[in-house]
């Protein structure tokens, strides 16, 4: 079976991912359907140039255990069914089987182990890839329902990786001293796409008969959120509208508070995006301070910005700094200063929204995902090549280990005439012999 064909990798880039040096598989906690993200981001970027695996955590229901797969921009997103009823031990070996299978089901021999969540490594440490990747995002263990041993793992998953990256200044300030090779990699921004709110667009059904003025937020609705602090601003001005855009996520829907003025619309495609932010006066950003936000940086912040919406935040340490020092976005912790920003922002004549958003663009100048996963790729790269250095030199040693005159028969006794320590340096990385 030839694995190109088989592996379900198509489109005119296919033939050319196939002949990339490594293929990616990549280790996630969230869904490739769920709010487009960092990780949707930066893999579809890197299977512009080879092939991309994605894992994402299993789903549980009725039937036999098995594999589903389907294309998203190029990634071949892998989702894991497993039954109800399986014990700890039972989950992670199913995993390990069913993973084993679609890299041998893909040809996928020589690759990068990118993670996004520590968990994963219960079903993928007896993998031999290239190099080790732990993009950390956000400290997973300080949410809601994070499993017991998350950090036992984190710390295992530190001894494996040959990278680190961050999403933010404090998670990298927190992770620096734990790996010595930590690089932060602010989350991003695609510029084009959000800078289209700042011409009129048409107006989403379901907004369009909400008036004037708005303030809307787009993201996970979960523990993160100030659920109090949005029906505060909501009583205090009724005659404001509050739009919510985005999923439920570890709450309840009745935990929801209820006014008239407050409107949840539910999760939106990452490219409609743009035509609901057109429609705000003021973006928000209305975080809880607790444990959950304590190390979040925002994808949303330069989002916002980039669509040209004045935003405020809750005093998030990553959006404080930079944007709040600069003067990007204002900051506000209480239901009264936050209706005072608001009413600030609106109130800004053209003068000033023309200076802000200056500052706004000098800003985002520098910055971008395509930037971010060039960075990341060189780093990448060199990993892999220092992984190729090592086997060579491995392969060497072992070669000189060899006999000069193997006795008659004992080349077939050992494997083809090599010594299984030399087979091992030699044979490419993915599972163990």
């Amino acid at each position: 079976m030839d694995p190109r064909t088989h592996s379900g990798f198509t489109g005119p880039a296919a033939a050319a991912r196939w002949g990339g040096t490594y293929d990616l598989v990549c280790l996630s906690h969230l869904r490739w359907d769920f709010v487009y993200q960092r990780p949707q981001h930066l893999m579809s970027r890197f299977a512009r140039e080879r092939r991309v695996l994605f894992v994402e955590e299993p789903v549980w229901g009725p039937g036999p255990a098995r594999v589903e797969t389907e294309e998203r921009e190029g990634v071949r997103v892998v989702r894991m069914r497993l039954p109800d009823g399986l014990s700890w031990s039972q989950v992670e070996e199913t995993q390990r089987r069913l993973l084993d299978e679609v890299l041998a089901v893909h040809g996928v021999r020589r690759f990068v182990a990118w993670y996004y969540t520590p968990m994963a490594l219960s079903f993928t440490s007896h993998l031999r890839p290239a190099a080790v990747v732990y993009d950390c995002m956000d400290e997973l263990s300080l949410f809601r329902g994070a499993p017991a041993v998350l950090l036992e793992r984190e710390a295992g998953l530190l001894r494996r990786a040959d990278l680190v990256f961050t999403g933010g200044a404090s998670l990298y300030a927190a992770k620096r001293g734990r790996h010595p090779g930590v690089h932060l990699f602010a989350s991003s921004i695609d510029a084009a796409h959000f800078c289209r709110a700042r011409a009129p667009l048409p107006e989403p059904a379901d907004q369009a008969g909400i008036p004037g003025p708005r303030l809307g937020y787009f993201g996970v609705i979960d523990e993160r959120v100030d659920l109090a602090l949005l029906a505060g601003i909501a009583a205090a001005r009724p005659g404001w509208q509050l739009v919510m855009l985005g999923p439920l996520a570890k709450i309840d829907a009745a935990d929801l508070p209820r006014l008239p003025n407050l409107h949840y619309l539910g999760m939106k495609a990452y490219t409609e995006l743009p035509s609901y932010v057109a429609g705000w006066d003021v973006a928000m950003l209305p975080f809880a301070l607790n444990d959950a936000t304590r190390f979040i940086s925002p994808t949303k912040t330069p989002e916002y910005l980039a669509a040209g919406r004045p935003a405020i935040s809750t005093p998030i340490r990553d959006v404080v700094s930079p944007y709040g020092e600069r003067g990007l976005v204002r900051i506000a912790a209480s239901v009264d200063e936050w209706v005072a920003e608001a009413e600030s922002v609106m109130a800004m004549g053209a003068d000033a929204r023309a200076s802000w958003l200056a500052g706004v663009d000098a800003l985002l100048a520098g910055t971008s995902w395509d930037r971010v996963w060039a960075g990341m790729r060189d780093l990448v790269d060199g990993a892999v090549r220092r992984d190729e250095s090592r086997r060579a030199v491995r392969a060497r040693q072992a070669a000189a280990r060899r006999p000069a005159e193997a006795m008659p028969g004992e080349a077939a006794r050992q494997g083809g005439g090599a010594p299984r320590a030399a087979r091992m340096a030699a044979a490419p990385a993915g599972m163990e012999e």
